[in-house]
């Protein structure tokens, strides 16, 4: 807290002009070097209601009361439409849209610790996967053993008999061993027919 000496009188009564008492009131907050920072509180909110207001005032809130003039009759000349209002408009619209990046940044983090435990879980399901094969292999050798005894208890010559079945494509050989069998069975056929006829009933 600055205080006013007998040769040099405070900015505030210097600039109103007149002889600066030992119980100046202005004196503690408004220091001989800093003459600008009267000039504008005066020229904003008058001496006189200054001087009332920090005449209310315990002595011990009047400095942040003089600060809080001297910031705002800065700003109202800086700007004389919205003054300080402007300045905590402009900081509120701020802290907005940091409050909106950081709920987006909130959000795709969110979406990549998604992509990340969706990506585990698939490379878990790969996994798996392997291993089911690798315990298929097993299986499919079974199979294999299984169908390779079937045709052991059903030889070749078993299932086809004495037909002229070729020995290269089963396919082509299963078609004419069906030709084969439909030829033997159309004169057995033919013959019971005959033999049906000769038989006289009477």
């Amino acid at each position: 807290m600055a205080s006013s000496s007998t040769n040099s009188p405070c900015a505030a009564c210097k600039f109103l002009r007149r002889k600066c008492q030992p119980e100046c009131v202005f004196a503690p907050y408004f220091p001989p070097d800093q003459p600008q920072k009267f000039a504008n509180v005066h020229k904003v909110f008058g001496a006189s209601n200054v001087t009332k207001l920090l005449n209310e005032l315990h002595p011990s809130q009047r400095e942040d009361a003089v600060n809080s003039l001297a910031y705002e009759a800065d700003m109202r000349l800086r700007d004389p439409v919205y003054g300080c209002v402007g300045v905590i408009s402009l900081l509120q619209h701020q802290l907005r849209q940091l409050q909106i990046d950081l709920s987006c940044a909130k959000s795709e983090l969110s979406k990549y610790q998604s992509l990340n435990i969706l990506a585990a879980t698939h490379q878990s399901l790969g996994i798996n996967l392997l291993a089911g094969a690798a315990a298929d292999g097993t299986t499919t050798a079974t199979v294999r053993d299984h169908h390779y005894h079937h045709h052991q208890f059903f030889p070749r010559e078993q299932i086809f008999g004495g037909l002229d079945v070729p020995a290269g494509n089963n396919y082509d050989g299963g078609i004419l061993a069906i030709g084969q069998i439909t030829q033997f069975q159309q004169p057995r056929a033919a013959a019971g027919d005959d033999g049906r006829r000769t038989v006289d009933p009477s």
